[in-house]
């Protein structure tokens, strides 16, 4: 089950002024921005739109892994990806049925090469850069070069003026949420141990960032 945003209202502040929905001329230069950046850019108005998007990009037979990520919860990705109808190998799944800890962990660490890796991101600057952060770097070491293709899904409200913002959100947004979820998922706490400004994707058609035009996600 999804551990949304308003599972956590009660337990934990937040900066709201920084997981606002952006005008549409802030979101059209975000996208922008992102683009000059060398990411592929998809702006969609709904969590099917995405998820129908998603599905279009990745070709079958492809090996495709997911980092954690509230978003592709909430659009449905990860029970397809689990259960679904798809040709798909599921490297998550497979990750998931290894009983021995040091032989999921290898494979964690293999399935970062996934052909399609997919997963969220927790601010997007105005300005075209990236931030995500996590405790273990399971979901952001695929980012920067092991994957051969990155899918990132976001709704807008991760969208802030600048880098230093996106920074801030990151660190009063994002983090005191997720810390909130991993509490209650894993026992406990969260931590911001690996951080990544994604500034530039040199590659041609390799990072692709899925927008929806709502509130999802941390």
């Amino acid at each position: 089950m999804s551990q949304q945003k308003v599972d956590y209202a009660d337990e934990t502040e937040i900066d709201e002024s920084l997981d606002e929905l952006p005008s549409d001329e802030e979101l059209d230069e975000a996208a922008e921005n992102l683009e000059a950046n060398g990411f592929n850019v998809i702006v969609v108005d709904s969590a099917e739109e995405a998820f129908g998007e998603i599905e279009s990009l990745i070709p079958g037979g492809a090996s495709v892994m997911n980092g954690h990520s509230t978003t592709l919860e909430e659009i449905g990705f990860d029970e397809h990806l689990s259960e679904g109808d798809h040709d798909w190998e599921n490297l998550s799944g497979e990750i998931w049925s290894i009983d021995d800890d040091a032989e999921r962990m290898a494979a964690r660490r293999e399935a970062q090469t996934a052909d399609y890796f997919l997963g969220g991101i927790n601010a997007i600057a105005q300005t075209g850069e990236l931030v995500a952060a996590d405790r273990s770097g399971s979901r952001i070491g695929a980012y920067p070069f092991a994957a051969s293709n990155v899918v990132i899904v976001s709704g807008i409200n991760k969208i802030v003026p600048t880098l230093s913002d996106a920074l801030d959100r990151l660190e009063s947004v994002a983090y005191p949420l997720e810390n909130e979820r991993a509490k209650e998922a894993y026992g406990v706490d969260s931590e911001i141990a690996k951080q990544l400004i994604f500034r530039q994707e040199l590659e041609d058609d390799r990072t692709t960032v899925v927008l929806i035009r709502d509130q999802f996600g941390y």
